[in-house]
């Protein structure tokens, strides 16, 4: 009996999105939505995104506008941002907040490029977490009488390939991300 490596691939793919969208939290010199959304508010006694209490808008490469739905959550959208790692203050003009997107000075983009490289080597050490415990199940099943030693040779082969696919679309990412942030 071979091993099920959907299960482990299911995994490793929810590892790449995990990666993925703690990248967008990270700004580069453009104005990007996605820096939001780990900042959450105070909606009626529940902590709710902003994107979901207000429209969130690009108007340009630099800017950010937020409009909330209801003009009473203004003060604490703001209070939400000034209070995040996000290191921007928000102009309320009153109906909506304008956050403001400076251009990223040199020392700051290497540093952003570092912190990617660590997340990246993070989510390559899931995979390989996840590979590890797929192996430790062939051994279990083979221990167990109902693997054959090919078969769990050739199940460790295929698990070994799927980490290695996804440590090839984790590389891409991340070089993705480097460059982007390297922008001027």
């Amino acid at each position: 009996m071979k091993l099920d490596v959907k299960d482990f691939e299911r995994k490793m793919q929810k590892s790449i999105e995990a990666y993925e969208n703690e990248l967008k939290s990270i700004r580069a010199g453009r104005a990007n939505p996605g820096v939001l959304d780990k900042i959450t508010v105070d909606y009626y006694g529940s902590p709710t995104q902003i994107s979901s209490v207000a429209q969130v808008s690009v108007p340009d490469a630099r800017t950010i506008t937020i409009t909330p739905w209801d003009k009473t959550m203004l003060k604490a959208i703001e209070k939400a941002i000034q209070a995040s790692e996000l290191g921007i203050n928000p102009q309320n003009d009153g109906s909506m907040l304008r956050l403001s997107f400076p251009p990223l000075t040199e020392e700051r983009r290497k540093e952003l490029a570092k912190d990617i490289s660590k997340k990246g080597e993070a989510a390559k050490v899931a995979l390989r977490n996840i590979r590890r415990d797929a192996n430790d199940k062939c051994k279990e099943l083979k221990k167990a009488g109902t693997m054959t030693e090919d078969e769990q040779k050739s199940s460790e082969k295929e698990v070994q390939d799927l980490t290695d696919k996804y440590t090839k679309q984790l590389d891409k990412i991340t070089d993705a991300k480097s460059k982007e942030i390297m922008e001027i």
